[in-house]
């Protein structure tokens, strides 16, 4: 459905996205890197205004920098934004192509993908008590055996629990699991 690339910020919470997937060619992000575009961008502009679709060229927002017209140089000369969640932790996703316009069939089956992936990565609203004194201690420098012992539990116990965060976080190591649970203020 994009054929010139993607870029996805899922559940985007004090400025940075908790997951971000981008297919956009690299000459591209780079350009758009070196000029921190993303504070500029009229399309982030939209999606953190607007919960919706559009294309890129009825977004209806300035583009002083010409980021748009900049992006057509490298391919991405037609592209929709698509907008989900609430603004405490919004989703934006930008497709393009560079052969037309997408019709609106092809931005609502875009909308239909970005609103289940926004709903099947929605971080939790709590852990358990033993999770989070589980990564607390392991935040705070212990080593597994040393925080097993100071929760009166087996290493394994607490791997188990490590394990359970993990999962419920959606992270793939302890140490993304911390992150994740203090940018979300559940530790």
């Amino acid at each position: 459905m994009s054929p010139e690339g993607y870029h996805a910020g899922l559940h985007i919470r004090f400025v940075a996205p908790l997951i971000t997937v981008s297919t956009y060619r690299q000459e591209w992000v780079d350009h758009y890197t070196a000029r921190g575009y993303a504070l500029r961008d009229p399309m982030i502009a939209w999606g953190f205004s607007t919960e919706g679709s559009a294309r890129w060229s009825a977004l209806g927002i300035p583009d002083p920098f010409g980021i748009l017209d900049e992006a057509a140089g490298f391919g991405l000369r037609y592209g929709c934004v698509v907008s989900r969640g609430p603004l405490s932790s919004r989703t934006i996703v930008g497709c393009s192509r560079s052969d037309r316009e997408y019709d609106d069939d092809e931005i609502a089956a875009i909308g239909d993908v970005v609103t289940r992936l926004h709903a099947i990565t929605e971080p939790p609203e709590k852990l358990t008590h033993a999770q989070k004194e589980a990564l607390r201690l392991i935040a705070a420098g212990n080593r597994h055996a040393a925080a097993a012992a100071k929760l009166d539990i087996s290493e394994s116990a607490l791997k188990a629990r490590l394990t359970a965060a993990r999962a419920r976080l959606m992270a793939r190591t302890t140490a993304e699991a911390i992150q994740r649970a203090q940018e979300n203020r559940l530790i």
